[in-house]
């Protein structure tokens, strides 16, 4: 097969054909890492192409200020408090009541600048690179504008709040994925996390009636704008994994090994209807292994993935601040080794 482009090899994988080699890419790649394999990067996207990665990332723009040493307020009104990881964590968050959701006003999707960073990585990259966008579906939103311990008990005393919250979150979303749609980007991520190691956060039955018809309508919204949708959940999915497919998406990330998500049993079941991006542990292997051990997990991840296509190598969530550069690399290299086709080996 001759050498496809990062978009078209990204596109095929998207609907379940094989393409020339498995594409790779990271959501977060932390920046010790990068400075220690690509000295010099400045940024997610200049790593990205220098070490030859298959997708761009961008994201919608929105302002924050500085409140304090570590703590940013963002046009949400939402306090982030920021560590060691590039992700902050909600701190002081606007809602409690229904009366706080009533006198809220979320950001404008259609403010002015809200898609430059977007607009410059399709003017320097589409046609070449993937473009992906992050945006949300049904439950970072509501997760950021209540806690996440006020939402858990709203899911139980005030079912009536939380799906108000899931309403303002797709509404939001649908008009965000208008604009984005409207810039040829390739496709749209929703990094909205339903479970843990142990399960989904709640109940199935919590999930069908509080946040699955939320998640048909924005994921509908997003295939009727012709957007293909990756969709990230760490954690132990089985109970929900059913709803998650149903809804529409085109792949599943990252079939959580930490939970026990094997891979290979995800795509023998769903592989027909989905592509599956994953999984070589990023919480164990790649922060406390060796190369060696990162060699024979990619190896494993690939023998379980490759066959058919639909299948994108990457980490078992993100390149973090514990992961060793060595380690990334070795999966790297291991790709690169084994990840073309026809499979050979």
């Amino acid at each position: 097969m001759a050498d496809l482009t990062s978009v078209e090899r990204m596109m095929r994988v998207l609907r379940q054909e094989e393409p020339d080699r498995v594409p790779h890419f990271e959501w977060l790649v932390d920046p010790k890492v990068r400075e220690a394999l690509c000295p010099g990067c400045k940024t997610h996207n200049e790593f990205a192409v220098r070490m030859g990665h298959d997708v761009i990332l961008a994201s919608p723009d929105f302002k924050k200020e500085q409140i304090g040493p570590k703590r940013w307020r963002n046009e949400w009104n939402v306090v982030l408090e920021y560590g060691l990881e590039l992700h902050g964590v909600e701190v002081e968050s606007p809602i409690k009541t229904v009366a706080d959701l009533e006198r809220y006003t979320p950001p404008d999707p259609h403010a002015p600048g809200r898609y430059a960073s977007i607009e410059k990585a399709v003017e320097a990259f589409k046609g070449d690179k993937a473009i992906g966008v992050h945006l949300n579906d049904v439950f970072s939103i509501p997760r950021y504008l209540m806690g996440m311990e006020n939402l858990f008990v709203a899911i139980i005393k005030d079912p009536e709040l939380v799906q108000a919250l899931v309403h303002l979150s797709v509404e939001i979303n649908l008009e965000m994925a208008k604009e984005v749609a409207a810039r040829e980007v390739d496709f749209v991520w929703t990094g909205d996390d339903y479970a843990g190691n142990n399960g989904p956060l709640m109940s199935p039955k919590h999930f069908r009636e509080l946040f699955y018809p939320g998640l048909l309508r924005v994921m509908g919204g997003f295939k009727a704008l012709g957007l293909p949708i990756i969709k990230h959940t760490d954690g132990k999915l089985w109970p929900i994994i059913d709803m998650i497919i149903d809804s529409g998406i085109d792949c599943l990330d990252p079939i959580d090994p930490q939970a026990g998500m094997d891979i290979a049993e995800v795509k023998a079941k769903y592989g027909d209807r989905i592509a599956v991006k994953g999984n070589v542990d990023c919480a164990d292997t790649m922060t406390f292994g060796t190369p060696e051990d990162v060699i024979a997990e990619t190896k494993e991840a690939l023998r379980k993935g490759m066959p058919g296509g639909g299948f994108i190598l990457s980490s078992s969530n993100s390149i973090h601040s514990g992961v060793k550069p060595e380690n990334y690399m070795a999966m790297l290299q291991t790709l690169e080794e084994y990840g073309s086709y026809p499979i050979t080996w």
